[in-house]
């Protein structure tokens, strides 16, 4: 059988054009088809010399080369009874050498004789098939023969046809593992993205990728699919990308932790980005992000803080302030604001989602009608620290899994993300926070960012992240994680980073003091978070009686933080301690 296995398929960026060529350091299929043609043509040499008095040996030898040897000899001269005709056979195929490659890609079976039975017609060959019907079974193979030489044409006949049908599958006992475009040029990003039932938006953000400025033959897409229930499985067969794709279809959902650890199990790249299913991506999204990471290997570089937003559908499940936006954004376009007064009027016929933004709105950059910026995290004190976050306290922050990027080295070195954390929220942190004690350098830049398209928002998620910021804190009981507990009472950033300031500086000038105050601003921070994960009502985080030693002491120490300048510590814990 000539194996086609053994050639591989490769993308050439130059050109934009997937071609075949041999696998190395592998036996070359043909050639052993050859050694045992020839072994065949001696044995059948004798035989003829013994019944023609070796009349018509030129023509025998013709045919011998291309008959596959057989382990009975009738099966031989089965694939002989057309030879009077192989001549004229011969003569039509010189002039439809080209051609008659898309036929040399069709794998042979055991058996010479049903070689032409396996060749099924292509697209641009129909003719060349219908011509090849009546010719000698020898022939047909000796074209076979020729595979290599020409197989770039047959290739260039089928590339889409083969590309889309080409699919390698892995089967795990956690999930199943589909790989398209599986050439072997060496990757250096890996783009991670977990999804879960977000079939739409994924579709629109896999197009995006496929239009990326970087080289599509070195980077790859990992689409870890958490068992979703809606059509995200049909991803597979419906896209057409450039780059290597890999879906992960997991057979139960095992969160986002999880999904993104197998992820980076099955990444080829030195740099991982990690990208929720639901972003947008810009041309340059990947240049950008690498580019940090040319010259420097230890950097976390996020496009998170820079977060834009866009409504590429309407969602049966929007809340009604999203509905408000997403009307007021409309009005930036007419066929927007046409599309969405149909949607209105035709909303209670249909519960699923209501297309706007279109792959050709991603080609113009029209999508962008129907984007907003969302500043939560610079508004709240970022901006002031600089692209490298220079001085800041809680730079760990800007781990945001939706979209950064870091060294599979530094992983590595600090750990994947802990898979105790089942759900939304703080998993980024957590990680984020470890890269920072192992001296991670952060850098935030605005051309990395990518657009979240929006979606309905659970109520479960507010349960979750409290319940993931418990283990964070748990896990982390140090007053630089603690303090994100101020988060609760709607302070910003850079509240919080002064008043870590503050604390360190308490502890460092006066060491003996106030230890009264330090552990109870800090058990108070841990309460926060525990009543929020048990539904507990925040108030009486440190109640003591009235007259207790302890409790005059926290009074004492309070009264004189604000003349010694601890104006924010002394802010943070009145916010907390008369709950």
């Amino acid at each position: 059988m000539i194996k086609i296995d053994s050639y591989k398929y490769y993308y050439n960026p130059e050109d934009g054009k997937y071609y075949i060529r041999k696998k190395k350091n592998s036996p070359h299929s043909l050639k052993k088809l050859k050694d045992k043609l020839n072994k065949s043509k001696d044995k059948k040499d004798r035989k003829d010399k013994t019944r023609k008095g070796n009349k018509g040996n030129r023509s025998d030898d013709a045919t011998n080369k291309v008959n596959k040897s057989h382990d009975k000899a009738n099966t031989a001269n089965e694939t002989n009874k057309s030879h009077d005709k192989a001549n004229t056979a011969n003569e039509t195929n010189k002039s439809h050498n080209k051609a008659n490659t898309a036929n040399e890609t069709n794998k042979s079976h055991d058996r010479a004789n049903t070689v032409n039975e396996m060749n099924k017609p292509h697209d641009r060959a129909n003719t060349v098939n219908e011509m090849n019907k009546p010719h000698d079974r020898a022939n047909t193979v000796n074209e076979m023969n020729k595979f290599h030489d020409k197989a770039e044409t047959a290739n260039e006949m089928n590339k889409l046809d083969e590309k889309m049908s080409k699919v390698d599958q892995t089967d795990h006992s956690l999930y199943k593992m589909s790989i398209k475009n599986n050439h072997k040029h060496p990757i250096k990003v890996s783009i991670i993205m977990p999804t879960y039932n977000k079939y739409h938006q994924t579709s629109l953000s896999l197009y995006g990728l496929s239009k990326q400025t970087f080289s599509h033959a070195e980077y790859e897409v990992i689409l870890v699919d958490d068992a979703s229930s809606d059509n995200t499985s049909d991803i597979l067969k419906e896209v057409d990308v450039p780059f290597k794709f890999k879906y992960i279809q997991m057979k139960q959902n095992k969160g986002r932790s999880s999904v993104r650890n197998i992820g980076i199990n099955h990444a080829e790249g030195d740099l991982l980005i990690f990208l929720d299913g639901e972003m947008l991506a810009p041309p340059s999204f990947i240049e950008n992000h690498y580019k940090h990471h040319m010259h420097e290997s230890n950097l976390v570089v996020t496009g998170a803080m820079h977060y834009e937003g866009v409504y590429t559908f309407i969602m049966p499940d929007y809340n009604e302030d999203q509905m408000a936006h997403l009307k007021e954004l409309v009005n930036n376009d007419a066929e927007y604001r046409r599309l969405y007064e149909n949607y209105e009027q035709t909303k209670q016929h249909s519960n699923g989602p209501c297309p706007l933004v279109t792959k050709e709105d991603i080609d113009t950059n029209r999508f962008q009608r129907l984007s907003f910026p969302n500043r939560y995290f610079l508004n709240s004190g970022l901006k002031h620290f600089g692209e490298r976050l220079e001085g800041f306290t809680l730079p760990y922050i800007a781990f945001l899994s939706g979209n950064v990027s870091v060294r599979k080295a530094q992983l590595k070195k600090s750990g994947y993300f802990d898979e105790t954390f089942v759900g939304y929220g703080a998993e980024d942190w957590e990680l984020g926070y470890r890269l920072y004690k192992n001296g991670v350098q952060f850098v935030l830049d605005p051309s990395t960012v990518a657009y979240h398209q929006e979606h309905g928002i659970s109520k479960r998620k507010v349960k979750e992240q409290w319940g993931n910021h418990y283990r964070f804190v748990k896990k982390h009981p140090n007053i630089d994680v603690l303090i994100l507990s101020l988060e609760w009472k709607e302070l910003p950033f850079m509240h919080m980073h002064q008043t870590l300031v503050e604390y360190n500086q308490l502890e460092e000038r006066f060491p003996d003091e106030y230890n009264e105050l330090k552990h109870a601003f800090r058990v108070m921070l841990f309460r926060i978070i525990e009543y929020l994960n048990n539904g507990q009502p925040v108030t009486k985080l440190y109640d003591l009686p009235g007259g207790s030693e302890e409790r005059i002491k926290i009074h004492q120490q309070f009264e004189t933080l604000r003349p010694r300048g601890f104006d924010y510590l002394a802010s943070s814990f009145e916010q907390i301690y008369y709950l």
